[in-house]
């Protein structure tokens, strides 16, 4: 099987000797998973990252349905979305039909027809669709035993940007008062009550199914709930070319989730500008250049 060099290349930054070690046995565990859930005409996503994605037919339940394979290198992130979707059982969720954490595969139903929230013109519609998804899928910590260890903590994430002074020998490209009321506000943000979220909430991550609409690739994430609005708000990625354009839409999504949610202006706001921050960290740390999330930041940071 060919891959793109792109793909490879992926791999082996982000996951080094095991980024090249799967690249070497994908094609054995392709065969492998094949013939385990009896699947055939396999068809690639062609935008692979990650994980190797693709479309096939599956006799695994006995009549051919549509399926998707998902292959991946076995770490936290992989294993906290396998136990996340078996928790959600396609509640707001794309289904898990099964799974082996050693191996790293996942066998999902394949949505039909499989249209992504951002490909809705109405950005009211998209923010109302995604609250829907929003708060079918928040679990309470109590009442599914979160505890989990195969759960990622969101606090860990957000332990990172104490990094940011250290590596810079101050604030680096992050505007000092930017940074400065992100850690002022963290604290009270992690006083709310943990649920299990999606971690990349974003309209690439919600799907049309013939059931409703549904997320996938979630990071099984335990944290407060009001995150989930930081990745939404940064998104759809690329699509942000006028400021002002961008500030009145802004408004209008925080209006609309206050409304849908109960929660404050501010703690919107906090959360947003939370996350960009931590969004443009994240690609710093990688070496890549991220105008956009603190573009984001600034303009967040500009409402009360």
């Amino acid at each position: 099987m060919k891959l793109s060099k792109k793909f490879i290349a992926t791999l082996e930054s982000v996951f080094e000797e095991d980024g090249k070690q799967f690249i070497k046995d994908l094609s054995k565990l392709i065969e492998e998973a094949s013939s385990r859930w009896i699947l055939k005409d396999m068809k690639p996503v062609s935008n692979l990252s990650y994980n190797f994605v693709a479309f096939a037919t599956s006799l695994f339940l006995e009549k051919e349905n549509p399926v998707v394979l998902k292959i991946g290198v076995p770490r936290e992130e992989l294993i906290s979305e396998m136990q996340a979707l078996k928790l959600y059982n396609g509640n707001g969720a794309c289904k898990l039909i099964a799974s082996d954490e050693e191996k790293g595969f996942l066998l999902l139903e394949s949505l039909q027809p499989g249209r992504m929230l951002s490909e809705l013109d109405d950005d009211d519609e998209r923010t109302q669709i995604a609250m829907d998804v929003m708060q079918k899928i928040h679990r309470p910590t109590e009442a599914d035993s979160l505890s989990n260890n195969k759960f990622i903590k969101l606090s860990d994430w957000f332990n990172g940007l104490k990094n940011i002074r250290p590596h810079y020998g101050g604030t680096g490209p992050f505007p000092k008062e930017i940074l400065e009321r992100v850690e002022s506000v963290l604290p009270d943000l992690f006083k709310d009550d943990f649920f299990l979220l999606h971690g990349d909430f974003h309209h690439f991550n919600i799907l049309s199914s013939e059931r409703d609409w549904v997320i996938i690739d979630p990071k099984g994430v335990v944290g407060p709930a009001g995150y989930e609005i930081g990745p939404f708000m940064l998104n759809p990625w690329g699509m942000f070319h006028d400021e002002k354009q961008f500030k009145t839409l802004t408004k209008r999504r925080v209006d609309i989730i206050r409304e849908r949610t109960g929660w404050e202006r501010e703690l919107i706001i906090h959360w947003a500008l939370s996350h960009a921050v931590l969004s443009a960290w994240w690609n710093f740390e990688s070496n890549i250049k991220d105008e956009h999330s603190l573009t984001c930041a600034k303009v967040f940071s500009e409402f009360k």
